[in-house]
């Protein structure tokens, strides 16, 4: 049986879809952060029959509109998107795993956020890395402080403790790499794709924390509300995921 789309749902009975259904339906709101992120949920949102009408990179506007009128998109920082999903300024979000763990740990739990499926984009890994010269497992074995520099610091708290390692965390936003080369930590815990960055800047990966996917989240408030919207939404992320693996 074929997954019905909004573009279905969101047509009136015997019609096509139009400007009516839109004002009887409430607005869904999407949040996404520009670049891979959004860049791999276009065709997921194609298999939901949702389109986005606007290229983020060409445009200054921060809301986006689809070809279903009571569809859009919002662009906001990828360490936002749970805030917004969260707090309702959106109904539905796509965030990285590294982001939403940071998020549970500063607000204590995040309820309110359901996590229906793991989408399998943007996928990364949580490492360790330090200078070439620098000794980690001596470092480590002896039970030296060492002084880790991330912007991931409930992930690197949890990682050492579990090592029994004492550490000195660093919070950093960005350009990690320069906190080993200019003494100000030992270490960085950082997200790593092919490792070509910690490479030019004479950086080694020394211990691969976890897997870092994205995640489909939804507010549960907008979960009871929009319920069938929402679910037909899910159902077309997962049978998309399906044909692809």
């Amino acid at each position: 049986m074929t997954t019905p789309t909004f573009a279905s749902l969101s047509a009136p009975a015997g019609g096509a879809a139009g400007s009516g259904a839109a004002e009887r339906r409430p607005m869904l709101t999407l949040a996404l952060s520009k670049g891979r992120i959004f860049e791999e949920t276009l065709p997921l949102l194609a298999a939901a029959g949702i389109v986005v009408t606007e290229d983020p990179e060409k445009t200054r506007k921060l809301i986006l509109a689809t070809n279903q009128p009571d569809v859009r998109v919002v662009l906001v920082r990828a360490t936002d998107v749970p805030t917004y999903v969260q707090h309702g300024g959106a109904d539905l979000g796509v965030a990285g795993k590294d982001v939403l763990i940071e998020h549970a740990a500063e607000n204590e739990g995040a309820g309110g956020l359901y996590q229906p499926l793991d989408l399998q984009i943007a996928k990364c890994r949580m490492s360790v890395a330090v200078r070439a010269d620098f000794d980690y497992e001596a470092a480590v074995k002896q039970g030296s402080r060492i002084r880790v520099a991330t912007k991931y610091v409930a992930v690197a708290r949890q990682h050492f403790a579990d090592k029994g390692v004492h550490v000195d965390l660093i919070k950093l936003y960005g350009s990690m790499e320069l906190a080993p080369l200019t003494g100000l930590a030992d270490a960085i815990v950082d997200l790593v794709s092919t490792g070509s960055t910690l490479k030019a800047n004479k950086l080694v990966e020394v211990e691969r924390i976890m897997e870092i996917s994205s995640r489909l989240v939804v507010n549960q408030a907008a979960l009871k509300l929009k319920r069938e919207r929402i679910r037909t939404l899910i159902a077309a992320f997962a049978g998309a995921m399906n044909t692809t693996s």
